[in-house]
């Protein structure tokens, strides 16, 4: 259950923006200069091992300058897995829906001086594309970590509180700190935990008047800052993890804070 501290640890955020499939891959929040997408590929597994990945990645992990780019020689590790967020419309109590739903795939890269990173990939017209990537295994850790908790059941995760859970018929478990903080150590019922998000969120889903306010992803205007530094980004989005803008040629920092 332990995370990772300092800038390299993953940003909490609240509000309706996280609970919008469209936050994910929100690659206009960081300014737009001419250059080339990363590939597309007809599975994850080739879009994160396409070369120009590759070079994208190792400069990842050449952003604090502990690394020499030359040096990291990322490689790919296993295959990608489903990543599901908590669905909106669980959270509208819609029946028969399903408590999280895919948002994007998941797989991890080591350097190699050890970092590791998490690449997301989506499906998009041509194919599967990486939008993201993250510090850190968390979707492939917690993933496993779900399989052996419960076999065969759902592992998601609460963006709002950056909170993990494994699901299997009328039970909800924590898998980290912070859903234990939610739902204690021996988890809840799935209606108790619908009962919970419902209450958190249910008035801050995308269409409602606090999203129109412009609070999405529980950021007031005028709560978000740039900072100049280590080229990486940080910005509010379904997991509001470190974001590379893959359209642009250098690495943006971006970072938002509530």
């Amino acid at each position: 259950m332990n995370r990772r501290d300092g800038r390299n640890r993953r940003i909490r955020a609240t509000g309706a923006g996280l609970l919008g499939a469209a936050a994910l891959v929100a690659l206009g929040a960081v300014p737009a200069r001419a250059a080339e997408p990363l590939p597309t590929a007809p599975s994850p597994e080739q879009a994160v091992a396409a070369p120009q990945t590759l070079d994208t990645l190792a400069r990842f992990f050449a952003r604090d300058g502990a690394l020499a780019r030359t040096a990291a020689k990322p490689r790919i590790e296993g295959t990608s897995v489903p990543v599901r967020i908590l669905s909106p419309d669980f959270v509208a109590g819609k029946p028969g829906a399903p408590v999280a739903r895919v948002e994007f795939h998941a797989s991890k890269a080591v350097a190699a001086d050890g970092q590791t990173a998490s690449l997301w990939t989506v499906r998009q017209a041509g194919g599967w594309q990486v939008v993201n990537i993250a510090t850190g295994d968390d979707e492939l850790r917690y993933t496993e970590q779900g399989r052996r908790t419960l076999p065969d059941g759902t592992v998601f995760r609460e963006p709002q509180i950056d909170a993990w859970y494994v699901q299997k018929g009328a039970k909800v478990l924590p898998l980290d700190e912070d859903a234990v903080r939610a739902v204690g150590k021996n988890g809840v019922s799935l209606a108790a935990y619908r009962e919970r998000v419902g209450r958190a969120y249910g008035d801050k889903l995308p269409g409602s008047a606090y999203a129109r306010t412009g609070a999405a992803g529980g950021y007031a205007a005028g709560a978000a800052r740039e900072e100049s530094g280590s080229g990486v980004g940080v910005a509010a989005g379904a997991g509001a993890a470190l974001l590379l803008a893959v359209t642009l040629p250098a690495l943006h920092h971006r970072r938002r804070r509530t």
